[in-house]
C-alpha cells in the first residue's frame, strides 16, 4: 500500500443514479428483455409438441379453481378482444402473440380469444401454428390457462386465454374487499 494516496473531490468516481438513465438506455434494456422472453418460446419445430388439427386443448396451471376452469372451457367468460395468427409466419406470430398478451394484461382484461386456425394444410407438420401457440402459452407466466373455443368461436381453431390479474386490478380488488372499509 506504499504510495496509495486517496482521491481528491474531483478525482472521486460517484455512481450513477436512476434518474441519470436515458431514454434509449430503457430503450435497449426493454429490446434485451424482450429478446430473453422471446427465446422461451421456442421457432424450433423439433423443441415443441406437435397436437393435431382438431385435438382439443385444455392447461390450466395450478392455483386456478376447477369451476373457474370450467367455466373457461365452456365460453362463460366474455373475452373483449381477440388475435388472429392465421396468415403470419411463425416468428412474426410469437412476436405478435407475446405483445398482445402483455398489452391485454396491461388493460387488466382477464380473458381473451386466441385464432390459430386447424392447420390441415400447414407444412412440415399439420396444426403448425397451433402447436407453436399451445407451447408458446405455456411458457408465459401471465397465462392462467387456456381451453379450445367453443364452435361459435371459432373451435378447435381457437383458445380461450385467462390472464392473471395486473398489478392495477389487484390494487383495486384489494381496496374493493379491504375489511372495515365502509358497511356491508
Amino acid at each position: 500500500m506504499v504510495g496509495v494516496k486517496p482521491l481528491t473531490g474531483s478525482e472521486q468516481v460517484r455512481p450513477a443514479h436512476n434518474s441519470e438513465i436515458s431514454a434509449s438506455q430503457l430503450a435497449r434494456n426493454k429490446a434485451a428483455q424482450l429478446a430473453d422472453v422471446l427465446l422461451l418460446l421456442t421457432t424450433d419445430i423439433n423443441l415443441i409438441n406437435a397436437v393435431e388439427p382438431e385435438e382439443v386443448i385444455s392447461v390450466c396451471r395450478d392455483g386456478v379453481q376447477a369451476p373457474v376452469f370450467k367455466q373457461l372451457s365452456a365460453g362463460k367468460y366474455e373475452f373483449l378482444s381477440e388475435l388472429d395468427l392465421h396468415a403470419l409466419k411463425i416468428r412474426q406470430a410469437r412476436e405478435a402473440l407475446y405483445h398482445y398478451i402483455e398489452d391485454r394484461y396491461e388493460k387488466g382484461e382477464r380473458c381473451v380469444l386466441i385464432i390459430h386456425g386447424k392447420g390441415f394444410k400447414s407444412k412440415p407438420i399439420n396444426a403448425l401454428i397451433k402447436s407453436f401457440v399451445v407451447n408458446w402459452l405455456t411458457h408465459l407466466d401471465k397465462v392462467l390457462a387456456f381451453h379450445s373455443a367453443k364452435r361459435e368461436h371459432g373451435g378447435t381453431g381457437a383458445l380461450y386465454v385467462m390472464l392473471s390479474k395486473s398489478e392495477n386490478k389487484r390494487t383495486e380488488s384489494r381496496e374493493q374487499n379491504h375489511k372495515g372499509s365502509g358497511f356491508r
